[in-house]
């Protein structure tokens, strides 16, 4: 029997054993017909791509049966790795579409799947998820490669318009889940947490062990459920990511201090539309004329351009107030207030795709 090379792990503690038996064509759910005698895939699993395979049996039947699935659904999953959580969903859903970017992994998912005979439930799609147009589904159930846990979780919160599913259970980094479930007023509430949760709820499941991982990654993971809103505020939404990430550039200060920033008053001044703040008629307009062209740099300008946006702040009762501790109702009513004076946050030349903007401004 070929032995696991030495890089598939440095951590003695991970359980190699388990890891060398899920990687056989048996499930935990079906009998043994002699599997064991079968010789193991030898394949090398790279921490830098985020290729940490979930082992433990117990937690992978945690999240099957969290995830709710019904026997009629479709259900993504995105990084399936070698199809240890993949062969406990085709047991219970109609059909699994699995999304991998490493070939040698479809090559052992499409050899384990057919080995049970439940090929005819499965879908793999062999490519970047980020890059994949995913096709239609009901339920997210995935162990989240590490390192494009923002931008894929961006992709499926702000897609879920377009593309609407029940709930995502998602193994995430303890860290990232955290910060994901943060509450205003928290250590950990970030622009993470406000992004996100403007379009979906969020709840904690479990934790899980490093070493129920293998590699072991440095880090203990966390499950979370979430569930897109039936209902989303009415708000432009690069608007509201261009504002947000504003707010949060340094969450625990004030806003009124965050607003009177020169630098910061300047970049607002040249993407806002604000009138009849020259009124000396000898400088050039404030932020854009009519035609959204021509800029202003008159110092009367800028004064009263600083005095508009304090008058915002104060008519709201935000000028004591701190982002780290606002709800997000409380920064949408900030922002209907600046939007409705003429205060503009997105740059609204910069042309972007939706999801690349989500990602850039999700954290």
């Amino acid at each position: 029997m070929l032995q696991p090379r030495k890089t598939l792990t440095n951590n003695p503690n991970c359980n190699l054993k388990n890891f060398r038996r899920l990687l056989r064509t048996g499930s935990s759910y079906g009998k043994n017909n002699g599997e064991d005698d079968e010789e193991e895939p030898n394949i090398r699993l790279y921490k830098s791509r985020g290729q940490h395979l979930l082992t433990n049996p117990r937690i992978l039947d945690s999240i099957v049966r969290t995830s709710e699935i019904k026997p009629d659904d479709t259900v993504l999953e995105i990084g399936p790795g070698t199809g240890n959580l993949t062969l406990k969903l085709l047991e219970v859903a109609k059909k699994v579409v699995a999304v991998e970017v490493d070939k040698r992994m479809v090559e052992i998912l499409h050899k384990r799947v057919t080995e049970r005979g439940l090929q005819h439930r499965l879908n793999v799609i062999s490519g970047d998820a980020l890059k994949t147009e995913f096709p239609e589904f009901n339920l997210v159930v995935a162990n989240i490669p590490y390192n494009i846990s923002s931008p894929l979780l961006a992709k499926l919160v702000f897609g879920a318009k377009a593309n609407p599913f029940r709930s995502a259970t998602l193994l995430l980094q303890k860290e990232f889940a955290r910060r994901l479930l943060a509450k205003p007023g928290e250590t950990e509430y970030n622009r993470l947490a406000v992004n996100v949760k403007l379009m979906a709820e969020v709840e904690f499941i479990m934790d899980v062990s490093k070493r129920d991982f293998v590699p072991c990654p440095k880090v203990d993971s966390s499950v979370v459920k979430i569930y897109p809103k039936s209902k989303i505020p009415d708000v432009n939404l690069k608007e509201w990511w261009a504002f947000t990430r504003t707010c949060f550039s340094k969450k625990n200060k004030t806003l009124g201090a965050t607003f009177k920033q020169k630098k910061k008053l300047i970049e607002l001044m040249k993407l806002s539309k604000v009138e009849g703040l020259c009124g000396d008629g000898n400088g050039k307009c404030l932020g854009y004329d009519n035609n959204g062209d021509e800029e202003c740099t008159s110092d009367m300008s800028s004064e009263l351009f600083k005095g508009k946006v304090i008058s915002v702040i104060e008519s709201g009762g935000f000028s004591d107030k701190r982002p780290s501790k606002l709800s997000n109702d409380e920064l949408l009513q900030l922002l209907s207030l600046f939007n409705e004076a003429g205060i503009y946050f997105h740059d609204h030349k910069r042309s972007s795709n939706a999801y690349d903007a989500a990602c850039d401004d999700l954290l």
